[in-house]
């Protein structure tokens, strides 16, 4: 008898089953709450997580399990989003207007998802209304597992830098004037980590000799970013998921909705030195500072600053130097580069256009033409219970933007794409100001970008060799960016603009991906918990997908 024959006999007769262990769960219960929080200065009312501005962190390894219970406080419903994390299969928990209905005032909802073979630097935040303008945000981290190699030495410690722009005017009040057709305006500060300049404090200590991580993410509601440390190299290492090729620099562009990684090495004279944070592409450059302090000093900062960039060409070279790390493993133990996305057949090109329109004297953003807006039923649940075509139509939206400046058409803006396949999305940004996208459930290789119109010609300028694997990507003014992916995950999927007054007036449609299959392989049912709201309240549940 072989060994595995007898072992399995063995367990056979103690009554044993040999089962696959399950990846960890982590659990956590969060409490939303308002709070008075001044950052500028200004006394203002903010959203706390747990009593936390900004919330906790979320440190997390690949394919951990979470469990988080949010118990919502608030005068108004409420939901999170979960920025990068591709909720594979399972786009109930994505946490966004589209897919789940939102969590009453005094009620609570737990979200159960996996952070499916991903590695990486992401976020979370508040994604209904101008909540995102008071809180409610915080860095969450995906660790590689133990077995898995990773293309850099341990850090002496791994830090989460939330960078953003900051309004001191109330939720409500920013929400209003878009309401009624007016934008938000300039921001009135910058933040690193809820705090701005005046916060003399250390943020984060450095011990001379040793190699730091530092997790950058921009989660703010409208501004480019620019990052760097007063007196340091910063060498670059991951990108919202993926290990990038480690070139050094002394300042980044952080884009709204963005993350990445990079290590600095405390090489220089023993004392306190200033993370320095800048807004770009404004008129008026606003800066904000924290102080990293070198362990046993007390030497101030000097105040000499590194001179933020200027225009965006700059920026746009810049991207064009991050290079995906092709023999890294990411979340697998397969390199990165083994998956040669441009080898494969487009199937579709879907070109979309931003714009601003006035609709009856009030401001909206389109794509191609269509305004979207959220209908009071989540577009998944209507889809799930079969009702769509009492809520919204499919494809308002076409592969093509109209060639007149027609008038925009205010509708739920749901375009379908076939399941696995492969799709070219063109963004053109005519305008100019910058704009930033995200495409929940994916991530996709911005292959190019530039100035002008795109053409099919604009393929010959393609990289389809080692273009970063990403969840967001910017659009500079009067240029246009290109983005390829196979959409394999079956579910209702958000792409947006992250200038959030832009999304909120209109700029995002919905990607409906739909396994013909109706298999467990592909998509998971409806979670037992899953709130109902509008049309689909009392309505028997479907059949349920099978394996």
């Amino acid at each position: 008898m072989g060994l595995v024959a007898l072992v399995s006999l063995l367990l056979a007769l103690l009554g044993l089953s040999a089962v696959k262990a399950e990846d960890p769960y982590l659990y956590f219960t969060w409490k939303v709450t308002y709070g008075i929080i001044a950052p500028l200065g200004v006394k203002q009312r903010g959203i706390l997580i747990n009593g936390q501005f900004p919330g906790p962190n979320i440190n997390l390894t690949t394919n951990n399990n979470i469990v988080i219970n949010v118990y919502n406080h608030l005068d108004e419903p409420f939901l999170l989003s979960w920025n990068g994390i591709q909720q594979r299969k399972n786009s109930w928990q994505d946490g966004v207007a589209g897919t789940n209905c939102p969590i009453p005032p005094g009620k609570n909802f737990t979200y159960k998802f996996q952070v499916k073979d991903q590695i990486g630097s992401f976020y979370y935040f508040p994604s209904l209304g101008m909540h995102k303008a008071a809180g409610g945000f915080g860095g969450l981290r995906v660790n590689s597992r133990l077995l898995i190699p990773v293309p850099f030495d341990p850090p002496a410690d791994d830090y989460m830098v939330l960078i953003s722009d900051w309004y001191t005017k109330d939720h409500k009040a920013l929400k209003h004037r878009l309401d009624t057709g007016r934008s938000i305006g300039r921001p009135a500060g910058v933040l690193i980590n809820g705090k701005s300049s005046k916060n003399r404090r250390p943020l984060f200590v450095m011990e001379p000799g040793k190699t730091y991580r530092y997790r950058i993410c921009n989660v703010g509601l409208k501004t480019s970013l620019n990052f760097g440390i007063q007196g340091h190299t910063m060498k670059l290492i991951e990108m919202e998921g993926s290990h990038t090729l480690q070139n050094t620099y002394e300042l980044l562009d952080v884009h709204v909705g963005q993350c990445l990684s990079v290590l600095v090495t405390a090489n220089q004279k023993p004392m306190d030195y200033y993370m320095v944070v800048s807004t770009r592409f404004l008129k008026r450059t606003t800066t904000t500072t924290a102080i990293i302090r070198y362990a046993g000093s007390n030497q101030p900062p000097k105040q000499t600053l590194p001179k933020t960039p200027v225009g965006w060409a700059w920026s746009l070279n810049q991207w064009r130097s991050f290079r995906w790390n092709l023999t890294a493993s990411a979340a697998r133990p397969n390199p990165q580069g083994s998956y040669h996305y441009g080898q494969i057949s487009i199937a579709r090109t879907i070109k979309l256009v931003n714009s601003p329109k006035l609709v009856k004297g009030k401001l909206r953003y389109t794509l191609n033409g269509v305004s979207h807006i959220n209908p009071w039923t989540p577009l998944k649940l209507a889809q799930y219970f079969n009702i769509a075509n009492k809520v919204f139509n499919y494809n308002a939206t076409h592969d093509e933007p109209p060639i007149f400046n027609a008038l925009a058409k205010i509708a739920p803006n749901v375009i379908s794409i076939k399941h696995r396949t492969f799709i070219e999305i063109v963004f053109e940004n005519h305008e100019k100001a910058i704009q930033t996208y995200h495409l929940d459930g994916y991530a996709f290789f911005a292959t190019g970008m530039g100035p002008g119109k795109w053409t099919p010609y604009s393929r010959k300028t393609y990289n389809l060799l080692d273009a970063v694997s990403r969840y967001s990507i910017q659009v500079y003014p009067n240029s246009w960016t290109a983005i390829m992916t196979s959409f394999d995950n079956a579910g209702m999927w958000n792409l947006r603009s992250e200038n959030w007054e832009n999304q909120y007036l209109g700029q995002q449609l919905y990607i409906s991906v739909v396994s013909e299959a109706r298999s467990l392989r592909d998509e998971y049912n409806i979670p037992d918990n899953a709130l109902r709201c509008g049309a689909v309240v009392g309505l028997p549940l479907p059949p349920p997908y099978t394996v």
